[in-house]
C-alpha cells in the first residue's frame, strides 16, 4: 500500500533514465517480447532479456477466491496448496494402487460428511464408525506416498531452482521460480506436468494446515478479525466479501473431489496465461514450451459472471473491542482498474501515502503526533472488479479512533476543496515513472504486461488537478464509506501491526 521513500536525488536520475526508457524502450520490449496463443487457448509470451544465465516463469490463472463455490470457499486457495503435492509419476511408487486408495478415501469421507451433516437423526455410533473409516483409508493411501514428501519440490531445488512460490487471492492464482536457463525444458515439463495429472494426495492433511493457517492468521488475530468483518461487511452482494482462506465451516466440509473439480471448471488452457523471462531465444525457447503446455487438453473457458455490488446507501460500521493495537480504517467504493479514473485513484493513493512526506503521515504523525503510522490505499481487496479506496491510521497511547477519523476527514475534505500543489503533482508523476523503471529491473518485474507498464504512466501523466478533486468528491462520500475499528478493551496492550492489503 505504501511504497518506500526515495531521495530527491534518487527522483532526478530516475526522471532522466525514464525520458530514455518511455521514449526508445518500449519499442525495444516489444521487439524482445513474444506472444504466441498456443492451439488449446493458452497464451505463451516470452521476453528475452539477456543478462544473467537464467530464467524466471510465471503461470497465471485467471481465477481466485471470488471463483470458490457457494458452501466451498477456500477451494481456489487449497488447490494451489496441492499444486505442489506432485502428479502420477511425481510423489508416488505405484500410481495405479494409489489412485484406486484414493478413489476409497473419498468414498469414505462422502459417507462420513453425510452422516455428519445430517440436520436431524444422526447417529453418533455410526458417525464414529464412518470418520474411522475414512481416517483408515487415508493412513492405507499415505503408504504409497512415504517417503516422497515435497518430490516436487525437491526436484526442482536440487536442479537449482530457487524462489519456488505460489499465491492466491481473490482475482487470480499465480506459480513462479526461477532456474538456470539449461533448466528449461526440465521446467517446462515439471509445470505442465502439474496441470496435466494433478493428484490430490495428502489432501486432507493438507487441509488441515490450511486451517491451522486461518486460526493463526483470522482467528487469534485482531487485525485479522478486523479486516474479514470490515470486508463482509463493506460488500454485500459481491463475491469480494468472502475469505480467500475459506470459512471454517467450509475448510472442515469440503473434499479432495471438490478440489479436482475446481481444478477441472478453472486451471483450462484458455484460462491460464504462461510467462518466461530470461537469457532465452523465443526462436528456440517457443517451441519447448509449445511441446509440453499443447499436451494440456482443450476445455471450455469458465462462466466467470459474479453478482455485482449494488450502490451502497449508508455508512457501516465494524467495532471489536480487543485487548490490542487500536486501529482506524475506513473505505470508499471506486470502479475497477478498466476505469479511466483508475491513474487518478492511484495519484490519490501516492499524495496520501507515499513515504513521511505524504499527506496523511505529515497530518497525522508529524504535525498533530496522535499516530504512530497512517496512510491511504487502493486495489483492496483486489482490483479485478469494483473494489475500495481506504485510509488506516494507528492511534499512539492517549489518542482514540475517532481521532483518527477526525484528521482523516480533515484531509479528505482539503483534498475535495483545494487543488493540491505543482510541486505535489509533479512528484507523483515522477514516482509513477521511476516505479516503471524499478519494475523493469528483474526479470520478476516483468510478469505484468510491459505495453500496459509504460500505458499506465502515460495517463497518470495525464492526471490534473481538477481530477484530484473531481474523483475525491465523487467518492468520499459518508454514505459511500465503511468503518472498521479496534478499540483497546483493557488489559495488557497486544502487539500491533498495520493493515495490510490484498488477498490472504
Amino acid at each position: 500500500m505504501k511504497s518506500r521513500l526515495i531521495s530527491v536525488e534518487t527522483f532526478a536520475v530516475c526522471f532522466v533514465l525514464c525520458s530514455f526508457v518511455l521514449g526508445q524502450d518500449l519499442a525495444s520490449f516489444e521487439k524482445r517480447t513474444t506472444v504466441k496463443k498456443l492451439a488449446n487457448g493458452l497464451t505463451i509470451i516470452i521476453c528475452e532479456r539477456p543478462e544473467a544465465p537464467v530464467f524466471s516463469f510465471f503461470t497465471h490463472v485467471d481465477a481466485g477466491s471470488v471463483q470458490d463455490p457457494m458452501g466451498k470457499t477456500g477451494l481456489a486457495h487449497m488447490f494451489e496448496h496441492m499444486a505442489f503435492k506432485g502428479t502420477d509419476t511425481i510423489g508416488t511408487r505405484d500410481y495405479a494402487g494409489e489412485k484406486t486408495a484414493l478413489a476409497r478415501v473419498e468414498e469414505a469421507y462422502a459417507a462420513y460428511i453425510a452422516e455428519r451433516d445430517k440436520p436431524v437423526g444422526r447417529d453418533e455410533k455410526k458417525l464414529a464408525q464412518l470418520e474411522q473409516a475414512w481416517k483408515d483409508a487415508i493412513a492405507a493411501a499415505d503408504k504409497f506416498s512415504a517417503g516422497y514428501t515435497n518430490e516436487f519440490g525437491k526436484i526442482v531445488e536440487s536442479e537449482g531452482g530457487e524462489g519456488m512460490n505460489a499465491f492466491t487471492d481473490l482475482d487470480e492464482t499465480g506459480y513462479h521460480y526461477s532456474f538456470p536457463i539449461n533448466r528449461l525444458e526440465l521446467w517446462a515439463y515439471l509445470e505442465s506436468e502439474r496441470f496435466l495429472h494433478p493428484v490430490m494426495r495428502q489432501f486432507y492433511k493438507e487441509r488441515n494446515v490450511v486451517i491451522e493457517e486461518r486460526r493463526m492468521r483470522t482467528d487469534s488475530n485482531p487485525q485479522g478479525r478486523l479486516f474479514e468483518q470490515f470486508t463482509e461487511e463493506a460488500f454485500a452482494a459481491h463475491p469480494y466479501h468472502r475469505p480467500t482462506i475459506g470459512w471454517i465451516s467450509d475448510l472442515n466440509s469440503f473434499s479432495a473431489t471438490d478440489a479436482l473439480n475446481f481444478f477441472n471448471k478453472y486451471y483450462v488452457p484458455s484460462n491460464m496465461v504462461v510467462t518466461v523471462v530470461g537469457d532465452v531465444k523465443a526462436s528456440e525457447a517457443m517451441p519447448i514450451v509449445e511441446k509440453y503446455f499443447s499436451r494440456i487438453p482443450t476445455r471450455p473457458k469458465p462462466d466467470t459472471a459474479t453478482t455485482a455490488e449494488p450502490p451502497q446507501n449508508a455508512e457501516r460500521t465494524v467495532v471489536l473491542h480487543e485487548q490490542s493495537q487500536p486501529i482506524y480504517l475506513e473505505a470508499y467504493h471506486r470502479p475497477d482498474y478498466r476505469s479511466p479514473d483508475d491513474q487518478v485513484y492511484d495519484a490519490l493513493a501516492d499524495l496520501l501515502s507515499n513515504g513521511r512526506t505524504s499527506r496523511l503521515y505529515r497530518a497525522l504523525v508529524r504535525d498533530k503526533q496522535i499516530a504512530s503510522d497512517s496512510a491511504g490505499f487502493t486495489g483492496y481487496p483486489g482490483n479485478k472488479y469494483p473494489h475500495l479506496f481506504g485510509f488506516y491510521a494507528l492511534p499512539i497511547p492517549g489518542h482514540k479512533p475517532q481521532e483518527m477519523a477526525a484528521a482523516i476527514h480533515a484531509e479528505i475534505e482539503r483534498l475535495k476543496k483545494e487543488d493540491i500543489s505543482d510541486e505535489e503533482l509533479k512528484m507523483i508523476k515522477t514516482r509513477a515513472k521511476a516505479n516503471l523503471i524499478r519494475s523493469l529491473g528483474s526479470n520478476e518485474g516483468r510478469y505484468d504486461d510491459w505495453r500496459e507498464l509504460f500505458r499506465s504512466v502515460d495517463r497518470i501523466d495525464k492526471v490534473t488537478k481538477a481530477d484530484i478533486r473531481r474523483v475525491a468528491n465523487q467518492t468520499f462520500v459518508p454514505d459511500n464509506r465503511t468503518v472498521g475499528i479496534i478499540e483497546f478493551a483493557g488489559g495488557p496492550p497486544g502487539p500491533g501491526a498495520a493493515p495490510q492489503g490484498g488477498g490472504q
